[in-house]
């Protein structure tokens, strides 16, 4: 790890069926430090887009916050629940479904000054490391990919808890977040507030609010 459809429905989008390429679970020890429930876990999953949110905070103008989701991706996860190192994710984002709810808001993230949709119609992470930092937490380092830029980011996770809904599907949920300077990816556009400050933060907050369904 669109997320979020602008067409939601009450009932969860069936998982996607095999055939990625990546390797099948194997059997590994158990952790001591791991609970056996997540261990129980481990497995191929999807992210359950009306029932996530990528999402994005910003400040403006110095005093207020602005939010904002990416409704268009797609998602593959693997999460290991005895080894964590051998959990990954890749999430592909097609940026014109950037949603702050203000059309011409919208408008200009996808243009020139900011993600450039025309030229850079993705962003991309993909995973590179996971370790497992106790309890219920987790810390994910990978690669982030804006405007043809990648760099490294880490995520910080926690495990909110399983269950399998009405309709039979394996779900976990997890809450992601990290903060980046946008200005790393070449999203350097500003306007200077007279009292001083910028009208649009650098820092750029990233919130992963993910309900997974397993696919095998």
């Amino acid at each position: 790890m669109g997320i979020f459809s602008r067409r939601q429905t009450a009932i969860a989008e069936p998982p996607a069926a095999g055939g990625h390429d990546w390797p099948a679970e194997r059997s590994a020890p158990a952790v001591a430090t791991l609970d056996p429930a997540l261990r129980a876990l481990t497995g191929h999953w999807t992210i359950d887009r009306p029932h996530s949110r990528i999402g994005f905070s910003v400040r403006h103008a110095m005093v207020t916050t602005v939010r904002g989701a990416f409704t268009d991706y797609d998602s593959r996860l693997y999460f290991d629940g005895a080894r964590p190192s051998e959990s990954r994710a890749e999430i592909v984002i097609r940026v014109a479904g950037v949603d702050t709810g203000v059309e011409q808001r919208d408008a200009h993230l996808v243009g020139k000054d900011f993600f450039d949709v025309r030229r850079y119609p993705e962003m991309t992470f993909r995973s590179t490391s996971t370790t497992h930092e106790g309890a219920e937490s987790f810390r994910m380092t990978g690669d982030l990919t804006i405007r043809d830029t990648t760099r490294p980011v880490e995520l910080q996770l926690d495990y909110l808890g399983s269950v399998v809904d009405p309709f039979g599907y394996e779900r976990a949920g997890f809450d992601g977040t990290t903060t980046i300077d946008r200005r790393d990816w070449g999203l350097v556009y500003n306007q200077r507030l007279e009292a001083g400050g910028s009208m649009v933060s650098e820092k750029v907050r990233l919130q992963f609010d993910i309900s997974a369904i397993r696919t095998t």
